[in-house]
C-alpha cells in the first residue's frame, strides 16, 4: 500500500486540532464536491481522497494509530496483540515464524506487517501450526458527514450514497438535529480473519434556513405587518413548514410582540405525529414616501394624541 499523507491532503499539520481538521475538510469538500464539479474526474478523485483523510483524522483513535503506524494504521491492533503475546510467551516459544521477534518499543513496523499481510517467507502471523493465533478482529469504524436542508430534515426520506465502493441506502427519520450522529452497524471497513465488519458513523449537518430558525423542536420566524394592520388589526398569511395559515392580528399590535402557533414547529425525532411550536415575532413596517396629504393626516393624529 502506498503511503498517503492525510495531513497534506487536508492542508494541515500534525499538530492541527480536531476543529482544524473539521474546518479544513468542510472547506475542501465544498470545493471538490461532485455537485459543484459535474463530470470532473480529477475533482472526483480529490473528493474521495479528502473523505478518506477525514475518516481517519476526525476519529481520535484512528488518528492516533495513523500517527503511529503510518500506512499500516488499519492493522495496528494486530501488531499490538502480537507484541503482547510475544511479551507473555516463553523465551524460545515460536509464533508461526516470529520466534524471537522483537516487538518492543521502536520496532520496525514495516517488516512485521509485510510478514503478517504481505506473504513473507515462513508464513504470516495467524497461519502458524497453532491455527489463527491472531484471532478475529473487527474492521475499522469509519465516519461520514451528510448535509441536509432544514426542510429535508423535517420529513422522513431515503438517501443513497457510496461508502467504500458500496451503495448504502439510509432512511433518515424526520426531526434529526444538526450535529446528530447515527451508527450503521456493519457498514465500515471489512473485518480481519473472519471478524465482523466495522461500523459507519454518520453526522448530520443541517444548513440554516432563510426563513426559519430552529431551537430544538420549535421554530421561530419574523412576520412583517404594515402600520395600518398593526394599529387597526386584520389578517396576514404566515408561512409554515408544510404550507401557510391565516393569522389574526389584534389591534394595536406592537413591534416585537410574539405569538405561538401550537404544533406548527419541527417534527419530534422518532415520535410520529408530534411537533414543536412555531414562534412568530411581529415586525411593524413603517410607511415611506408619504404624500403631503398623508403627512397632514399623521400630524392631525399626533395633535389628537397630544
Amino acid at each position: 500500500m502506498a503511503y498517503i499523507d492525510y495531513y497534506k491532503i487536508l492542508g494541515i499539520d500534525k499538530k492541527a486540532s480536531a476543529d482544524d481538521v473539521k474546518k479544513a475538510y468542510r472547506k475542501l469538500a465544498r470545493k471538490y464536491h461532485p455537485d459543484v464539479n459535474p463530470g470532473d474526474k480529477e475533482a472526483e478523485r480529490k473528493f474521495k481522497e479528502i473523505n478518506e483523510a477525514n475518516e481517519v483524522l476526525s476519529h481520535p483513535e484512528n488518528r492516533e494509530k495513523y500517527d503511529k503506524y503510518g500506512e499500516h494504521w488499519k492493522h495496528g491492533e494486530e501488531y499490538e496483540k502480537a507484541r503482547q503475546q510475544q511479551q507473555h510467551s516463553q523465551q524460545n516459544q515460536s509464533y508461526g515464524g516470529f520466534s524471537g521477534a522483537d516487538f518492543g518499543e521502536g520496532a520496525d513496523f514495516s517488516d512485521f506487517f509485510q510478514s503478517m499481510f504481505g506473504g513473507g517467507a515462513g508464513g504470516g502471523f495467524g497461519r502458524s501450526s497453532r491455527g489463527s493465533a491472531s484471532g478475529k478482529f473487527k474492521g475499522q469504524d469509519i465516519s461520514a458527514e451528510l448535509n441536509l436542508h432544514l426542510r429535508d430534515a423535517a420529513k422522513t426520506h431515503q438517501q443513497t450514497f457510496d461508502i467504500n465502493g458500496k451503495k448504502v441506502r439510509l432512511t433518515i427519520p424526520a426531526g434529526v438535529a444538526d450535529g446528530q450522529k447515527i451508527k450503521l452497524k456493519g457498514h465500515g471497513n471489512p473485518g480481519y480473519n473472519g471478524g465482523p465488519d466495522g461500523d459507519l458513523y454518520i453526522t448530520f449537518n443541517i444548513a440554516e434556513d432563510p426563513h426559519f430558525k430552529r431551537n430544538g423542536d420549535n421554530l421561530s420566524a419574523d412576520i412583517t405587518i404594515d402600520l395600518y394592520t398593526a394599529i387597526l388589526g386584520g389578517e396576514v398569511n404566515v408561512k409554515t413548514l408544510d404550507g401557510s395559515v391565516k393569522l389574526k392580528v389584534k389591534p394595536e399590535t406592537q413591534s416585537g410582540i410574539k405569538v405561538r402557533l401550537k404544533g406548527k414547529g419541527f417534527p419530534v425525532y422518532k415520535k410520529e405525529g408530534e411537533f414543536g411550536d412555531l414562534v412568530l415575532t411581529y415586525q411593524v413596517k413603517l410607511p415611506t414616501k408619504l404624500s403631503s396629504r398623508e403627512k397632514e393626516l399623521f400630524q392631525q393624529l399626533k395633535d389628537l394624541q397630544s
